[in-house]
């Protein structure tokens, strides 16, 4: 009786769907042209971005005369891990992977608690002087004292040859202030931190207990805003390092891309040639290795990332 109830009912549901697909507006044939230029455009932007991907990853599977030959394409050709193995057995990469990893996980940190630390007494109205401070860190985005007062700078303080030299003197951007900033003002209202003072509870207190779990979308967006920017730096490297045992991988990376140091010399032509496409193999296979660590946070953060920057993004 239940199967005889039920079979009846099924061609209405067909025809309410069928009618509902008649009523359906029906898009202009201008907008819908726009939306087929604009997929093009898209998969233009996304070949121009993922093919010098996948060649870079086809030939850090390659074998050293392949790359060397230029016969790679989007492919690996002759497999092999030559190229791993030589990035893992070298010392000087291990330990300017190591250091990197020290870099961006104590950068990160550091910047962050700074930026939140100046963001949030910008964000309150009961703040005295704000605009004037605001000010004064708005004219360091746009004006800098130039590279050599910064070296006097760091070399005065005795930072020079030490890791805080890749910490400190870039430990607050301008931008994530401006973010976080915002992100209070907005995230943030008045009658919050009133009722919290009514209920006793003090500056720090607030900050810690309700501020910062209601801006993890603005933090993660900010963290990964430096994690990036520490995990990719070289020039302060350059500049403030001479210890190579200091070294990021990004610089050891700079060597192998510039200076093409693989290790010791040599004599034998043959052996130069060998060399040489090594070094040719290692600049891919380097490359993959540096960018797996971002690759692997990025997916974490992503879904705060759109929320935390068009929050950040107003910034009356």
């Amino acid at each position: 009786m239940t199967a005889q109830a039920e079979t009846p009912t099924l061609p209405g549901k067909r025809a309410e769907r069928r009618a509902a697909r008649t009523q359906r507006i029906r898009e202009p044939r201008t907008d819908r042209l726009f939306m087929v230029c604009v997929y093009l455009l898209l998969t233009v932007f996304l070949a121009v971005v993922l093919l010098p991907l996948l060649y870079i990853l086809a030939s850090s599977f390659s074998s050293p005369q392949a790359v060397s030959a230029g016969r790679v394409l989007l492919w690996p050709v002759d497999f092999s891990l030559r190229g791993y193995h030589a990035v893992f057995a070298n010392p000087q990469i291990i330990q300017g992977y190591l250091n990197s990893l020290f870099y961006t996980v104590a950068g990160t940190i550091v910047s962050v608690t700074m930026t939140v630390a100046i963001a949030y007494p910008m964000s309150r109205r009961t703040l005295v002087g704000r605009n004037v401070v605001m000010t004064l860190i708005l004219f360091t985005m746009l004006f800098t004292g130039g590279l050599i007062p910064t070296y006097l700078v760091v070399q005065s303080v005795g930072l020079l040859d030490t890791r805080w030299a890749l910490i400190i003197p870039q430990a607050i951007g301008v931008w994530q202030v401006i973010i976080a900033r915002s992100y209070f003002r907005t995230a943030i209202p008045e009658e919050l931190v009133e009722a919290s003072q009514l209920d006793g509870c003090g500056d720090l207190r607030f900050l810690w207990s309700v501020v910062i779990p209601l801006a993890k979308p603005m933090i993660a967006v900010v963290a990964l805003m430096y994690a990036i920017m520490q995990w990719n730096s070289y020039f302060d490297a350059l500049i403030y390092l001479k210890n190579p045992d200091l070294f990021p991988l990004q610089l050891v990376l700079r060597n192998i891309l510039i200076l093409n140091t693989t290790g010791g010399g040599a004599v034998d032509a043959s052996v130069v040639i060998q060399r040489q496409q090594l070094a040719d193999l290692l600049k891919y296979s380097l490359i993959v290795v540096a960018s797996v660590p971002v690759l692997l946070i990025y997916p974490f953060v992503a879904r705060y990332f759109t929320k935390g920057i068009l929050i950040g993004a107003v910034k009356g």
